[in-house]
C-alpha cells in the first residue's frame, strides 16, 4: 500500500488567518447580559465596563500589554483599530507580537491556518524540511520571516550608531512602512501615525533580535546600534510622571505585565510620590498556582503599590475568546469618540534625558 502523497508547502500554507473586525458586531446586549450571570461571563462584563470607565475618563492615560502569540491568532485589527480610534496611549509588549508577527505582516507576509494533524505536532518535521515554522494551531512562513530579520537588520545599519529604547526603534520601524509604501494596516504602522509609543522590553528576544546580532556582528569594532532596556523603563516611567491618571489593559501577563506595572515605584525611586494605577485588568489563563507573575492576581500588585483595588478585574479566558468581547464593547459603547488622544510619542521626544 502506498504512502499517502506528502503536501507541498503551497499546499500546507494555503489558508490564510483572517484578522478578526470588533468594529462590525456589537456585543453590548450579550455583555449586559453576561453581567446577570455569574463565574467568568460576570468577571468579563466587569473587565469590559472597567476598560470603557479608562476612556470615559478624560485624564486617564491607558497602556496595553500584549503577551502571548496574539497577530498570528487573527486579533491584529483589533488592536488597530484600538490605536486608530484613541483606546489606547501606549503599547508594551513581546517582541513577538510587534516584530514577528504584525511587522511581517506589514511586510506583506501573513501567517497560515494549521490543519489538524499538523496542529497535533505529528508532522512537525516535515514541517522543519519545508521551511514551514509552526505556532499552536498557526503556519508560518521561515523564509518569509529571514526577510522580516533582514530588515531589522537594514533599519539598524541606516541609524545613527548609538544606544535606543525599543520604543525609539520601534518608530524607525514604522518610517520604514511609510517609506516604502507597505501597509498601513499594522500595529507598528498605526502607532506611528497616531503617535502611540511602543516598548518591548525584551526586545531581542524576537525577529529584531536576529537582525540585530546580525547589524553589530558586521560592524565589528565600529560603533553600532543597541537597545537600551533601561532607557525603556525610564521613558515609560516619564509617562506616568506626566499623565498620574492611568489604566492597564493586560493581555497576558509575562514581562510587559511586570513592567507596566512596575513604572508607579520607578517614579517613587525618582522622588515622585506617582498614584498607583487607578484601572487594571488582565485577561489571562495563567493563575496563581505556579507562583509565576502572570498569574498573580491585581490584588496581590496593590500590596506592592502598584494597583488599586477600586477597579481592578482578573479574567480567566484564553484571549482571543475575551478580547474581541472586551475591547468591542468599549468600542461600541463609544467613549473614545469623546476623547483626545495623548500622543505620548510625541511627549518622550520633547523630553530631553529620556531622548538623549
Amino acid at each position: 500500500m502506498n504512502a499517502p502523497a506528502r503536501p507541498t508547502k503551497e499546499e500546507l500554507l494555503s489558508r490564510p488567518i483572517r484578522h478578526l473586525d470588533m468594529t462590525k458586531h456589537d456585543v453590548s446586549p450579550l455583555i449586559e447580559q453576561m453581567r446577570h450571570t455569574a463565574f467568568s461571563a460576570r468577571d468579563l462584563a466587569r473587565a469590559a465596563d472597567i476598560y470603557h470607565r479608562m476612556l470615559d475618563d478624560k485624564e486617564c492615560g491607558v497602556i496595553l500589554c500584549l503577551a502571548g502569540s496574539l497577530i498570528s491568532a487573527g486579533m491584529k485589527q483589533i488592536f488597530v483599530d484600538m490605536i486608530r480610534h484613541n483606546m489606547v496611549d501606549a503599547i508594551v509588549s513581546t517582541g513577538a507580537n510587534i516584530v514577528d508577527q504584525d511587522f511581517f505582516e506589514a511586510l506583506g507576509f501573513q501567517h497560515y491556518i494549521a490543519d489538524d494533524q499538523y496542529k497535533a505536532g505529528l508532522h512537525d518535521d516535515v514541517l522543519r524540511d519545508l521551511h514551514i515554522d509552526r505556532i499552536y494551531d498557526t503556519f508560518i512562513d521561515e523564509d518569509d520571516l529571514r526577510i522580516c530579520d533582514d530588515v531589522t537588520k537594514i533599519i539598524a545599519d541606516e541609524l545613527p550608531p548609538r544606544p535606543y529604547s525599543s520604543r525609539e526603534f520601534i518608530r524607525e520601524m514604522g518610517v520604514y512602512l511609510k517609506d516604502h509604501g507597505k501597509t498601513p494596516n499594522s500595529i507598528v504602522a498605526a502607532a506611528y501615525e497616531c503617535d502611540v509609543p511602543i516598548f518591548c522590553p525584551a526586545f531581542s528576544d524576537c525577529s529584531a533580535g536576529f537582525g540585530l546580532v546580525a547589524h553589530q556582528h558586521s560592524r565589528g569594532d565600529q560603533p553600532k546600534v543597541s537597545i537600551d532596556s533601561a532607557k525603556d523603563f525610564y521613558e515609560l516611567t516619564q509617562l506616568k510622571i506626566r499623565n498620574p491618571t492611568t489604566g492597564l489593559l493586560m493581555i497576558g501577563g509575562g514581562v510587559p505585565k511586570n513592567f507596566a506595572q512596575d513604572i508607579v515605584v520607578s517614579a517613587e525611586i525618582l522622588g515622585v510620590d506617582a498614584p498607583m494605577h487607578k484601572y487594571a485588568v488582565q485577561i489571562t489563563v495563567a493563575d496563581t498556582r505556579d507562583g509565576a507573575l502572570s498569574g498573580s492576581t491585581l490584588k496581590e500588585a496593590s500590596s506592592w503599590g502598584k494597583v488599586d483595588t477600586v477597579f481592578e478585574q482578573m479574567v480567566f479566558s484564553e484571549a482571543t475568546i475575551a478580547v474581541p468581547l472586551v475591547c468591542g464593547f468599549a468600542y461600541h459603547q463609544g467613549a473614545w469618540k469623546r476623547r483626545t488622544g495623548k500622543h505620548w510619542a510625541k511627549l518622550l521626544d520633547e523630553v530631553p534625558t529620556a531622548a538623549g
